[in-house]
């Protein structure tokens, strides 16, 4: 999509309701994995910024630190570039601690290769991985979402922490972008 495009529409995919009880599920499932085991989950800037605070605060684990890192392969383009640039590190120490990384979208799964292979090479203790969607379908790298929001083979998608250009990261639902 260039970056000049025309939004002719903008469909809803998942609205918030569905959202807000997937995030509940999976809070669930992540809470049932660790229980109260020591746990640094790990926002990907900046898309995920809003799921993972509604994840963040429906997890139950008291021994839970949070941090924040951000990548960046896309810049201003729709389509993902095989060069990862790290613009932000944890601050945190990770070593043999279990790490969650918490990312908007896993599609060619080049940044969370990069960002995981990143964090074992640190020495943490377990290694997994949230993403509000998984397109699977899309996948070029060796990634697995452990715990998946949901899963889209195609659409260019934007709302609820996701942007194109920029733009429409606040839209409480996930939306496809229709050019005209």
């Amino acid at each position: 999509m260039a970056e000049d495009m025309r939004v002719k529409e903008l469909k809803t995919v998942f609205s918030p309701e569905q959202i807000a009880m997937r995030v509940r599920e999976l809070a669930a499932e992540i809470d049932s994995l660790y229980g109260q085991e020591p746990l640094v989950a790990v926002c990907v800037l900046k898309g995920a910024f809003i799921f993972f605070s509604d994840l963040a605060r429906s997890l139950h684990n008291q021994n839970m630190e949070l941090d924040f890192i951000r990548l960046s392969s896309y810049g201003m383009s729709s389509s993902s570039s095989r060069h990862v640039i790290l613009n932000k590190d944890v601050e945190v120490d990770i070593r043999g601690k279990h790490v969650l990384s918490v990312e908007d979208v896993v599609d060619s799964g080049y940044s969370m290769r990069f960002l995981l292979d990143r964090f074992a090479a640190r020495q943490a203790r377990s290694l997994r991985l949230a993403a509000l969607v998984d397109k699977h379908e899309r996948r070029q790298a060796d990634v697995t979402v452990d715990f998946a929001g949901f899963r889209l083979n195609k659409g260019f998608i934007v709302g609820y922490g996701l942007d194109y250009a920029e733009r429409y990261r606040t839209l409480p639902g996930i939306c496809e972008i229709i050019p005209e």
